[in-house]
């Protein structure tokens, strides 16, 4: 697959390969996705992969083109991890991040709107939640439009992490202790779900 040029971007490690991977690239999805991991006995690794879901589970960072092929695909980390901060990782701050692009994303990325680079990203309009000095908060028939249109587009990058795990050994909670080997197969699968688009 690596010679079919199918694998998907892992690692970028300077502005310029940055910039080379994102040529000719008007429009990118950006998403985070999770498997669930088996509980280990030792509490240290049970705090690090707890995912606040009653779950341990794996996360990655996704990037998506529209035709949903998998462009990039971050590094894998332990569940706690936030999505914001997988995506910080995968992308450091000295990069140019997504200038003269349009990228869509979804809650999870709400803080990096006011981060220092100022990301351009479409980022939908939370709903207002009920309380007892709002009882009905404001939620225009405009936010409600505009968070339909950016779904429309991001169910693409859906599609794209469902077509990475089509292949169950994503699905299944992970068992496998060999190093490394956890990161080693969702790239691997990525690599297939690209392979299987071009055909």
């Amino acid at each position: 697959m690596g010679h079919l040029e199918r694998m998907p971007y892992r690692e970028l490690a300077t502005p310029e390969a940055w910039k080379a991977a994102l040529q000719g690239v008007a429009r990118l999805l950006i998403d985070a996705t999770e498997r669930a991991e088996h509980r280990s006995q030792d509490d240290a690794q049970q705090r690090e992969h707890d995912s606040g879901k009653k779950q341990h589970t794996l996360h990655n960072t996704v990037m998506a083109l529209p035709d949903t092929g998998i462009l990039f695909l971050g590094r894998t980390f332990s569940g706690h991890h936030h999505d914001s901060l997988l995506l910080q990782q995968a992308l450091p701050p000295e990069f140019d991040g997504f200038a003269d692009m349009n990228v869509r994303v979804d809650l999870g990325y709400l803080g990096m709107q006011s981060d220092s680079r100022g990301e351009p990203m479409a980022i939908p309009t939370r709903k207002p939640r009920k309380s007892h000095k709002h009882p009905n908060p404001p939620w225009s028939d405009e936010q409600k439009a505009a968070n339909t249109a950016l779904s429309r587009v991001r169910i693409f990058i859906e599609h794209a992490i469902g077509g990475m795990k089509r292949y169950h050994i994503l699905v299944h909670t992970w068992r496998n202790r060999l190093e490394h080997f956890e990161d080693d197969v969702i790239g691997i699968c990525a690599g297939l779900w690209n392979l299987v688009l071009s055909y």
